[in-house]
């Protein structure tokens, strides 16, 4: 098969999985959390519930076992295939890789950062890797919804005036990485991604690499050029980078055969060849995990103890349900995660992130449904004196 072909292939397939997950997150909210949000559908949802999965043996709230499958098959992953999740199946990265096709198409190139400037905001996705861990163990809860331009991206159809109120820091950072997209290749992945910053530590324990032959090659700068991660492939003997994202397209632009490869070790490998094998590797255990009900419902909890016992246990109620735990003192109430609503937040705002139907909520709060579904969380005391907000957020 030869490269142009391929090419198209991995833009289709990236395309199919920003179309899939886009509408997977409209539908989350107009089934009223019917199905998994996008907390549950991606990996960083397992990397946020590490701690309380290992020291509890359950998982945070809007986090289900599947959410720990996916996670753990995107550690095997990056151990095998590097960032190739990053380059390959990602849908943020897919909107970024899209919105950088509309830059070029619009000012001709995109714009670089200076080298020095560059090197330095590398770094900030590692510090935000670092915080997001230490408050996900501090908080036990999605402490970072607030704060995930993604996160934002997915309540999008709840409206631009709600997801405002939800989750404005979030709505301002996807509007930067929107703009920065279209200016920068891979705005994100470069600088601020937390996902991206783990599986490139990570990555650099695989033997999966990109390697160039410098006889054969014409110092045509094509790849360099080509890369959207601003890596300097022309003049590397292989790329070992942990900025590599394994998306084979400076492979895939070489005029020359037989120059740049992907190797496992010293095994070459064709990049349809790779492609196929990422997408199975990540796709098959999911496949495999539906009939188990490891992927039927938000909030299915995942207990050590059954797992010591000789069995495993996933729940598929909703989160706070039986199936599902959440340990954290003073932010709960009927079992829900209270670490990522605010106090602005409306109770029918609340209900949609926390993914239950707007008669759920009013019953786990426990609060009459006469309290107007648009009064905002800290201002419930008026109506219910008892409810106190600030302690259930463990101010």
């Amino acid at each position: 098969m030869n490269n142009k072909t391929v090419i198209k292939i991995r833009l289709i397939l990236l395309a199919v999985f920003l179309i899939a997950i886009t509408a997977a997150a409209y539908l989350h909210l107009a089934s009223g959390g019917g199905i998994p949000s996008v907390h549950a559908l991606c990996p960083f949802g397992g990397l946020e519930s590490l701690y309380s999965f290992f020291t509890k043996g359950s998982l945070i709230a809007n986090i289900f076992a599947g959410t720990m499958a996916l996670f753990f098959v995107s550690l095997l992953l990056t151990i095998l295939f590097r960032r190739s999740f990053c380059g390959l199946i990602c849908p943020f990265g897919a909107m970024q890789e899209f919105l950088g096709m509309l830059g070029r198409k619009l000012m001709g190139k995109q714009l670089k950062a200076p080298s020095k400037i560059d090197k330095y905001l590398r770094f900030l996705k590692y510090i935000i890797l670092a915080v997001t861990l230490i408050y996900a163990f501090i908080t036990a809860g999605l402490w970072m919804a607030s704060f995930d331009p993604w996160v934002a991206y997915a309540h999008l159809g709840a409206g631009l005036a709600n997801v405002w109120a939800m989750f404005p820091f979030g709505l301002i950072l996807l509007f930067m990485t929107v703009i920065g997209s279209i200016l920068y290749d891979r705005f994100l992945c470069k600088y601020l991604c937390p996902v991206g910053a783990l599986y490139g530590i990570i990555g650099k324990l695989s033997p999966y690499k990109v390697t160039r032959n410098a006889d054969s090659c014409t110092d045509c700068g094509i790849c360099t050029k080509k890369c959207p991660m601003n890596i300097d492939v022309a003049v590397a003997a292989a790329v070992t980078s942990a900025e590599c994202i394994s998306c084979q397209v400076c492979v895939l632009n070489c005029p020359r055969n037989n120059t740049l490869e992907m190797r496992i070790a010293k095994r070459k490998v064709k990049p349809m060849v790779a492609l196929i094998l990422v997408m199975a590797l990540f796709f098959i255990p999911i496949i495999i995990g539906q009939p188990v009900g490891a992927f039927a419902g938000e909030g299915g909890g995942m207990h050590m103890g059954d797992m010591q016992g000789g069995g495993m246990h996933m729940g598929n109620g909703q989160a706070g349900e039986p199936g599902m735990q959440n340990n954290n003192p003073g932010q709960q109430a009927g079992g829900l995660d209270f670490s990522g609503i605010m106090g602005r937040n409306t109770i029918k705002q609340a209900a949609d992130i926390w993914g239950i139907d707007l008669q759920e909520a009013y019953k786990k709060l426990g609060i009459p449904d006469t309290v107007p579904a648009d009064t905002m969380m800290k201002d419930i005391k008026n109506y219910v004196p008892s409810f106190n907000f600030e302690k259930l957020k463990g101010h």
